[in-house]
């Protein structure tokens, strides 16, 4: 068998490099054609050192020349790319069978549409593609005839607790039920909040993440992104998707069937279960993720979002149902307000509860027709952006 070649993009962040470990126990598998990067210059070089991809990306100049240096001085045969379109050259690169896209936020979704349109077999841990690219994204998908596989925990769970045939789950599927971990701040009174640091929102208590999704697990819009994920990887409607807490995080999440029987997928918190599955669908590979210990497994609870406080707690998880009920595009400014509004919590300009405020500000200023292309994706992106930059400096003057 012909091993598999493999982009990861971002892969110096916790989905990359979980994606690279799980590689490394398979070299008859797998061969690593292209990694990319923002600035982690060390970070990639070793992986270069280490894995020999033919390619390599930096997001900027100054980087890529630092990179070019180091590879030209180790006499590796990688080449580095720097040129404008660059993640998408080799995202969609006809000697590349998978793509693993891990770049958080929108800016992985031009490389994620080049993989759709080239027919690639797509593992989405970028959940923007789908949050801000819709319709869109999924139309470049069907042209491109890709395969698109869910990489994050909840939205691969399903998959797998899925029936092979995706023809057949409008018919069979009553609900789906993401399940939460409800983040640091489960049992914190909610007056509280408002003195949250980034320290404190960054420390999850289950599993390792970069800082700007462990802040959206904090207040639940990672939460909320997952559901307009769903709604779009799956066909159901927004309100056949409910979300309940789980603080244990070993249910990754369930499908509840016609006949009202539930089927969940189980596993210790491990992000190289799911990058395992994508990577062998439809078959099953070590992954290097722990197993579950049955005789030492703590009682699994479960809390629905109406009670202890929670939707005062996590306000921003409503705005899931209510951009998917709106006009199309409206979850792509949710998405682009809340990464102004995470950033600026993260470097002090806004307190963590002005992060919602944030949010519920933007969408009501940005009226915008349907977006029918990635041009009008960007476009969109970057307006929204703009109003939330107006927002955060009128609450940062106040504070």
């Amino acid at each position: 068998m012909r091993r598999q070649r493999l982009t990861v993009l971002g892969s110096t962040g916790s989905i990359g490099t979980s994606t690279l470990d799980v590689v490394a126990r398979h070299p008859d598998r797998f061969e690593v054609f292209a990694l990319t990067a923002s600035t982690q210059v060390e970070v990639l070089f070793e992986q270069c050192l280490r894995f020999a991809p033919r390619y390599a990306v930096m997001a900027s100049d100054a980087h890529a020349r630092l990179l070019e240096e180091k590879i030209r001085e180790r006499g590796l045969n990688t080449s580095v790319i720097r040129s404008g379109d660059a993640l998408e050259t080799v995202a969609s690169d006809a000697a590349v069978d998978m793509v693993m896209a891990a770049i958080v936020g929108a800016a992985g979704l031009a490389p994620c549409l080049a993989a759709a349109r080239a027919g690639k077999r797509l593992l989405l841990a970028n959940k923007e593609a789908l949050v801000v690219g819709g319709e869109v994204f999924l139309q470049a998908v069907r042209e491109g005839g890709a395969t698109l596989l869910p990489i994050d925990s909840e939205h691969s769970a399903i998959f797998q607790s899925l029936p092979e045939d995706p023809a057949t789950w409008p018919q069979r599927i009553d609900k789906i039920i993401l399940t939460a971990s409800g983040g640091p701040f489960r049992t914190r009174a909610v007056e509280s909040l408002r003195a949250v640091t980034p320290e404190e929102a960054c420390a999850h208590p289950n599993w390792s993440m970069g800082r700007k999704i462990s802040v959206d697990s904090a207040t639940m819009m990672n939460k909320a992104l997952e559901v307009i994920e769903a709604r779009y990887l799956f066909g159901v409607a927004p309100r056949r998707i409910e979300v309940v807490i789980h603080p244990q995080s070993i249910i990754h999440s369930m499908v509840q069937y016609q006949d009202h029987s539930v089927v969940a997928q189980l596993g210790t918190p491990d992000m190289r279960g799911p990058i395992a599955y994508g990577l062998s669908w439809p078959e099953r590979i070590a992954s290097g993720a722990a197993a579950i210990d049955w005789h030492r497994l703590p009682p699994m609870t479960f809390e629905p979002l109406d009670d202890h406080g929670h939707a005062e707690r996590f306000p921003g998880l409503a705005l899931a149902w209510q951009t998917l009920e709106g006009a199309s595009g409206s979850c792509a400014v949710l998405n682009a307000a809340n990464e102004v509004a995470v950033q600026a919590f993260l470097d002090r300009r806004i307190r963590f509860d002005q992060i919602h405020h944030t949010n519920l500000e933007v969408l009501a200023r940005v009226q915008h027709a349907a977006p029918a292309s990635l041009g009008d994706l960007l476009e969109l992106d970057a307006r929204s952006r703009r109003e939330a930059d107006a927002v955060v400096t009128t609450l940062g003057a106040r504070n």
